[in-house]
């Protein structure tokens, strides 16, 4: 006698089903897995639309500014920054445009010179995307 004239029919269905939708439901979450949203580095022509001739410097105290710390965390997870710098370390400067529509916030990364800027609509609250910026020749001071 095979193990298979001992299980009754209706339990090897139920056991096939069972493996068919756990398969199903492991496919679907590795897929989901996979296709989640990185975060959004702007191309060189949105970025400048975002400047001002002459950006102003805001302190990092500012209540104004924007809460970026869960999209820091999306860049850490996608390795755009270093998790080597600690927090208090990370925000190097602020800057508002003229009209204060948008903001950039500078992050500090591993590089001298070089910064993750977050460009940040203040008039949606919601980060537009981000820039490696490799000097601070972008902002001009009023």
């Amino acid at each position: 006698m095979t193990i298979f004239t001992k299980i009754h029919p209706v339990h090897l269905t139920f056991f096939i089903i069972f493996a068919i939708t756990a398969s199903l439901c492991a496919l679907i979450i590795i897929l989901k897995m996979s296709r989640k949203k990185r975060p959004k580095q702007l191309e060189k022509e949105k970025f400048d639309a975002t400047l001002s001739p002459v950006m102003k410097e805001i302190t990092t105290t500012d209540d104004a500014i924007f809460n970026f710390w869960p999209y820091v965390s999306e860049l850490k997870s996608a390795k755009i920054l270093s998790n080597k710098i600690k927090e208090n370390e990370l925000v190097y400067k602020v800057y508002r445009y003229a009209n204060e529509q948008f903001e950039h916030i500078l992050l500090a990364t591993e590089n001298e010179n070089s910064y993750v800027s977050l460009i940040v609509n203040r008039n949606k609250k919601k980060i537009i995307g981000y820039a490696v910026v490799d000097s601070q020749g972008h902002y001009s001071l009023t």
